[in-house]
């Protein structure tokens, strides 16, 4: 072994192992042994005196961190020979071992000469103690750990994207997670790409043009804002059947695509925009990795780097396993999409889509289904609608089934249902409400299970607003139960909510319904809306009262428009709750359009009852109906004068139809019958049910009403 004096300066000499290994002939002794083990060994190893210079160098050093010979190196500090950033790090560590006498390991990152990417060691710094324990030297060992970083990187990756990618199942959210997912720490930029059918819920299919596989653009990300992306968001793109999106689409499996293949530069060069990252940012190398998710095919996730380190097979391994646990997250999106879509349509079925015709009032309409925080599937119950009664009056009806889910829904669809078989009966609104109430009832005891136990069963609970509209007397006639009043909105402006006397919630049984009256002028409007429109997180019920009121005397031209600008002022924030909203116009009928005849209790009054009518009908001109209309007076009247109580009263109103009513102060109801050949009687109201369009009874509080109505083609 040769041992050389390394002057210091002055008179000072320190004696340079330098690691030059003089061997006999023979078997080699243990020095020689632990010299070869030191040189040829898997790991690097250097030695550093008490001053940090250098006494030994391993060849593994010299040949990893590219030091000169010995000559330059021996008996020099070490960050003479090599003064990068990380020399200067490793001094600390080494200070600290020739301080302490304890040995450290520090893991460090560092680029190696003629490399283009950094790498991972693990830093060992041992201290070399003689006898007394008096530390003489540090020993410096390096073992590459790139793998085993960039395999923890990768699985810490991986975990993370389980938390952060999928946080929702909303598909535009979960694709932008995914690509702020690899941005930075795996790729300088990342597109995802969706097939349409994704976002309509369907099962995906590839959608082909000739040639080509259309995608739409979800998500886009980029560590540098001057990186060109191609394609707007939401936008739908052609891919070339050699461009890597549709050859892992059509291999069904992760690619690698760089400058050497030349199906990537073939499509590079088919856009500007890819033919600019190419140049001014070094896209050379891409990963292309479809979503797939049980066994179905969702779009492609597409990396790119303009780092020096291009991607390799171990970053395809990773990409594909990121790409699999997202497309997991999307299909479930998905699913809930097409799920919640079809709840959504359903509910929207059982509600009217648009108003009656001929009804006088002008009406306008807004549902909105509930978004939860947590995206269940949340239909609810709430529900509105519009119905035509007799005397060209019309019912207007807002209700809430307490809960959501199929099974509100379900409750909601019955008791718009009941409301539509209560509103034929023409009753007024409170007993309409009481049996309502009586539903609600039944309703809820039916909701236990098949044993009836009643531990187990499920109430049903809801609220409604039934009012109606007489144009003829220019009043709302209405009754709540549980439910917010409505708000009337005069000619002027003036918007207000009736002194109405609130009923409990349908299903609780025992207490009554009051109606109230309100006169509505012509042009006014009665809104009605569920408490999803007012629920306020930070305000009371009162405080969001007002400003409806408010909002709905923002300038709007159209009652359409009026119910966005209400929607716009009042849904803020999330809405907590399902909304529906109803906004109707009033039309009163003129005077002109109304005739009233008292009848005495004579059948002589009967003909001069039908020379009135036809009087009238001549003076509105529609007079095709007077035959019809002669026919039906003669036998209302008649029927009224032989079963009925006086005073008689007879009434034409030419609306949308031409409407005849008779009434008297008797509440004994008619029924339709068929005459047998030999009755004298019982063909009346039968032929009255042949020349009208619709006819029936309604009670009164003075007794009862029999009315008919035949279409004019007027309103």
């Amino acid at each position: 072994m040769v041992v050389a004096a390394a002057p210091l300066g002055g008179e000072q000499v320190r004696w340079v192992l330098t690691g030059a290994v003089m061997v006999e002939a023979g078997e080699p002794d243990a020095l020689d042994l632990l010299v070869w083990a030191a040189q040829q060994g898997p790991f690097a190893l250097v030695i550093h005196d008490a001053e940090l210079r250098y006494v030994w160098v391993s060849e593994e050093w010299r040949r990893l961190f590219d030091l000169p010979g010995d000559d330059q190196v021996l008996g020099r500090h070490f960050r003479e020979v090599r003064p990068e950033l990380f020399y200067t790090e490793a001094e600390s560590g080494m200070r600290q071992v020739l301080a302490s006498g304890q040995p450290q390991l520090r893991e460090v990152r560092t680029v190696v000469p003629g490399q283009a990417s950094d790498r991972a060691w693990a830093i060992s710094f041992s201290p070399l103690k003689d006898a007394r324990g008096v530390v003489h030297a540090v020993c410096v060992t390096a073992v590459e750990t790139t793998e085993r970083y960039w395999a923890r990187r990768w699985l810490s990756m991986l975990s993370e994207a389980g938390t952060r990618v999928g946080t929702s199942l909303d598909i535009i959210k979960t694709a932008t997670e995914l690509a702020e997912m690899v941005i930075p720490r795996f790729a300088d930029i990342a597109t995802v790409d969706l097939l349409d059918s994704v976002f309509r819920g369907d099962e995906p299919t590839v959608e082909l043009a000739p040639g080509a596989v259309a995608l739409r653009r979800v998500a886009h990300r980029a560590n540098s804002p001057g990186i060109p992306m191609g394609a707007e968001l939401g936008e739908t793109q052609s891919y070339p059947d050699y461009s890597p999106p549709a050859r892992c689409i059509a291999g069904g499996r992760g690619l690698l695509s760089a400058e050497d293949d030349p199906g990537f530069i073939k499509w590079i060069k088919l856009s500007p925009y890819r033919t600019a990252a190419l140049v001014s940012y070094g896209m050379r190398s891409i990963v292309a990795v479809p979503l797939q998710a049980r066994g179905t095919i969702l779009g492609v996730l597409m990396c790119g780097r303009s780092r020096p380190e291009a991607f390799t097979e171990g970053h395809l391994q990773v990409a594909e396993e990121l790409a699999a646990r997202a497309a997991l997250s999307l299909d479930n999106a998905r699913r809930y999409t097409r799920e919640r879509t079809t709840a959504i349509a359903l509910q929207r079925s059982l509600l009217p889509r648009r108003p009656p015709k001929g009804i006088t009032v002008d009406v306008a309409t807004r549902y909105l289904p509930h978004l939860p925080a947590d995206f269940r599937m949340c239909v609810g119950g709430d529900w509105f609608d519009v119905i035509p009664l007799s005397g060209a009056r019309v019912a207007l009806v807002v209700g809430d089934v307490i809960g959501h889910g199929i099974r509100a829904s379900a409750t909601m669809a019955r008791l718009r249902g009941a409301v539509r078989t209560l509103a034929d009966v023409d009753l007024p609104p409170d007993e309409v409400l009481t049996h309502l109430d009586d539903l609600v009832i039944q309703l809820s005891a039916e909701s236990g299970d098949e044993t009836g136990a009643d531990e187990d069963a499920e109430g049903v609970g809801a609220t409604c607003l039934y009012a109606v509209y007489d144009p003829v007397r220019r009043q709302c006639t209405m009754a709540t139960a549980g439910h917010p009043p409505p708000v009337v909105v005069l000619p002027d402006g003036t918007a207000s909510t009736p002194d109405l006397l609130a009923g409990p919630p349908l299903g609780v049984g025992g207490l009554p319904f009051e109606y109230a009256e309100v006169n509505v002028p012509e042009g006014s409007m009665l809104v009605l809306f569920t408490d999803g429109l007012i629920q306020s997180r930070t305000r009371d019920a009162d405080a969001r009262l007002g400003e409806l009121c408010r909002a709905l005397t923002l300038p709007a031209p159209t009652l359409e428009a009026l119910c966005d600008v209400v929607l716009k002022a009042m849904l803020v924030e999330l809405p907590a709750d399902d909304v529906a909203l109803l906004i109707a116009r009033t039309r009163a009928l003129d005077p002109s359009q109304v005739a009233t005849w008292d009848v005495p209790a004579d059948p002589a009054a009967v003909a001069t009852a039908r020379e009135n009518v036809l009087l009238c009908l001549a003076e509105w001109r529609l007079e095709e109906l007077a035959f019809g209309t002669e026919l039906i007076v003669s036998e209302l009247v008649t029927n009224a004068i032989r079963y009925g109580r006086p005073p008689i009263q007879l009434r034409l109103i030419r609306s949308s139809a031409l409407i005849c009513e008779v009434s008297d102060t008797s509440d004994t109801a008619p029924h339709l019958r068929r005459a047998h050949v030999f009755d004298e009687g019982g063909r009346g109201l039968f032929l009255v049910a042949q020349l009208s369009q619709r006819w029936g009874s309604r009670h009164t509080p003075q007794g009862k009403t029999i009315w008919c109505e035949q279409n004019c083609g007027t309103s």
